[in-house]
């Protein structure tokens, strides 16, 4: 440090990531983008979300709400359990995450059958459904969206698509 940057405080300052524990690299929660970002974590707890300069999407840089994802993921109403709202209702109700899942397990099953073609008109094969679609985005990796378009076509799903374009 030079001379003329120097005082008795900024001897004793360091970095806020000099006591992390470890870094996790993650992606920015907000846009499409997909910005790469580092997390710092010091006891288990985030103490600090700054750009990866590693990623080639942001070399680095986050945009003010990727800079400020910190808060997202800190703020006193974030939710961590699963919320549902049944049919009708007008109170969200808690459910266990097993209960969810087979929820939306069934209802996969259920929109798959009710819109399954077997044949054409013409009696040629088809095996596919146009009970439901996925669209996924820039924040899914290559091998999330691998995995995604082999299971929704192995369900015969025709309308799989990633609005990633960059």
């Amino acid at each position: 440090m030079a001379e003329a940057a120097r005082s008795a405080a900024s001897e004793h300052m360091a970095p806020r990531t000099r006591s992390a524990d470890r870094v996790v690299k993650s992606i920015c929660p907000y846009c499409a983008v997909g910005c790469g970002q580092r997390v710092y974590v010091k006891d288990e707890q985030v103490i600090q979300i700054e750009g990866d300069p590693d990623s080639p999407i942001s070399r680095g840089r986050l945009c003010p709400k990727g800079s400020a994802s910190r808060a997202l993921h800190e703020h006193p109403a974030r939710e961590y359990k699963v919320k549902y709202r049944p049919p009708h209702g007008t109170q969200w109700e808690e459910l266990d995450l097993d209960t969810a899942m087979d929820m939306i397990a069934d209802r996969l099953i259920a929109a798959r059958d009710a819109g399954w073609q077997d044949v054409d008109e013409h009696g040629r094969r088809l095996h596919r459904t146009l009970g439901f679609a996925h669209l996924g985005g820039a924040t899914l990796d290559n091998e999330e969206n691998y995995l995604i378009k082999k299971f929704f076509s192995a369900m015969g799903a025709l309308q799989i698509e990633n609005q990633a374009r960059i």
